[in-house]
């Protein structure tokens, strides 16, 4: 049996990987599962090291596939799909990039040797709320805002009355806000079941979403902590602040201008998080390599509490394409291909006294979005533009984003502001 296919039936050999011949019959194969901005670059850094990549995704032109070696298009939550896909491709690597992902598949393909990043059981875990609030506060002992589950309206009343008023009700399998309802008096909780059935991720599907009611609790900020979980153990990055609409990201700043024993207690309440994710991936023989992005509640009076975490990239982590020597796609493919990553692999090497900011660009509109203007838009020192490329918009989408370096939060997040005012944007009806 030769190196290649002794390793292609034990990743855990990332030394035994060949790099470098990505059009070759030997080559390290990555199959990306979610083909966005995000994954996007993910490829990139990929390619950089030398790695066959093929993105996958539910529509056609996604970003990353313009850029990709291949690309396919399906419905990843199938789960007969996702096994064919996997079969043909024979990758090395799966790096899920989105949520909808039929993860019994992953947890298939492990079984049968592929590397899933960070591990199929934490993609699986990360997707579903009540898996993960279960493991972070019963297992880990994370504090976290006090919650109850419910599988129906009246289990949900009885769930928000043992939280208190007001609370928010949340389908345990959704993202970005959707199905989502802040609930204030009893008579809205029927309201807020409705919602949580049609806009959670088994909407349409003939089954009843289970939802966690949380306690609505007094809320000053939110952080990011990107955590790399790596061959070398775990490192955090300096907190990020953000500011998010309807649980979806809209700005985001390095480093976070809050106290540094705040900042201190985020970056271990972060690593705790992770370790035990890691821990619960290497009981399964499988590595839990990879970026983290875990999000923290910062309460009025200083309290932290344990949010959430994705297994990948964050959305709020863009601005280290411009903070960091190392932006957090370039540290999610050295940790996931079994580099090691180090805590000065982390840091930010902005000048000294300034800070970088991200602003989305969200375009309205029918049809292909069209920008212009660039040249005024960037007329400024410490200011950067990534265009996503997304075909279409349809009703409104995240198009790109605007990323600044300024000497404090406030100038570089109004450099980020004046970008986009300055940038001509038209959506045409194709």
């Amino acid at each position: 049996m030769s190196d290649a296919t002794a390793y292609q039936s034990n990743p855990s050999l990332p030394n035994e990987r060949q790099f470098g011949t990505p059009l070759a019959s030997e080559n390290t194969r990555a199959l990306l599962l979610g083909s966005g901005e995000l994954g996007r670059e993910v490829t990139l850094e990929l390619m950089r090291l030398g790695v066959w990549v093929c993105a996958a995704d539910s529509y056609a032109g996604a970003p990353a596939a313009q850029i990709a070696h291949e690309s396919r298009v399906l419905d990843m939550a199938d789960p007969e799909a996702l096994r064919a896909l996997i079969a043909e491709i024979h990758p090395d690597i799966i790096i899920p990039e989105v949520e909808a992902i039929a993860t019994s598949e992953l947890a298939q393909a492990a079984q049968s040797g592929i590397q899933v990043t960070p591990s199929s059981d934490i993609a699986a875990i990360c997707m579903d709320r009540e898996r993960l609030r279960v493991l972070a506060h019963e297992t880990l002992g994370l504090p976290t805002t006090p919650y109850r589950f419910a599988e129906s309206a009246e289990e949900l009343r009885t769930g928000a009355e043992a939280v208190g008023y007001p609370c928010v009700v949340k389908p345990i399998m959704s993202s970005s806000g959707h199905g989502q309802s802040v609930v204030r008096e009893p008579a809205s909780l029927d309201a807020a079941w409705d919602e949580a059935q049609t806009g959670g991720r088994t909407a349409g599907r003939g089954q009843v979403s289970r939802v966690i009611v949380e306690a609505l609790v007094p809320l000053e900020y939110e952080l990011t902590v990107l955590t790399v979980s790596s061959s070398a153990g775990i490192v955090t990055c300096v907190p990020i602040g953000q500011r998010q609409e309807s649980g979806d990201y809209r700005e985001s700043w390095q480093p976070a201008n809050v106290p540094s024993k705040i900042l201190a207690d985020a970056r271990h309440l972060a690593h705790q998080a992770v370790q035990g994710l890691v821990n619960h991936a290497r009981s399964a023989d499988e590595q839990g390599w990879g970026v983290f992005g875990v999000e923290l509640f910062v309460l009025t009076d200083g309290t932290l509490l344990f949010n959430e975490v994705s297994p990948r990239p964050h959305d709020t982590g863009m601005v280290t394409l411009v903070s960091q020597r190392l932006s957090e796609f370039a540290l999610h493919a050295r940790a996931i291909l079994g580099i090691p990553v180090y805590p000065n692999d982390a840091v930010t090497n902005l000048p000294e006294h300034s800070t970088a900011a991200s602003r989305a660009i969200v375009v309205s509109g029918e049809g292909p979005a069209v920008f212009s203007n660039l040249p005024d838009a960037l007329d400024g020192e410490g200011t950067e533009l990534r265009i996503f490329n997304k075909p279409e918009v349809h009703g409104h989408r995240r198009m790109g984003v605007a990323l600044a370096i300024g000497r404090d939060e406030s100038e570089s997040r109004e450099k980020t502001a004046r970008i986009i005012e300055n940038l001509r944007i038209s959506t045409k009806a194709s």
